[in-house]
């Protein structure tokens, strides 16, 4: 069997960014905070309430479901 060892990122070797991508993680938190602060967050908010009943119990539905697949950590 061939075993292959990955090399972390480097400034030589800067594509690879093992566990994670961290350049990603930076841009959306940058633009997680402009957004926060941008005083759009709650007309937002207003526009992904359920249109119906109905949806609200299918989102609550599909929240339930998410919620037995986890490890049972609510912290977020």
């Amino acid at each position: 069997m061939e075993r292959r060892l990955i090399k972390p990122t480097t400034p030589q070797n800067p594509d690879i960014q093992g566990e994670g991508n961290y350049d990603a993680g930076r841009r959306y938190d940058k633009a997680a905070r402009k957004f926060a602060k941008s005083g759009k967050v709650k007309g937002a908010a207003q526009a992904a309430r359920p249109d119906s009943a109905e949806e609200a119990a299918e989102l609550e539905r599909a929240e339930q479901e998410g919620k037995s697949h986890s490890n049972g950590d609510e912290t977020r």
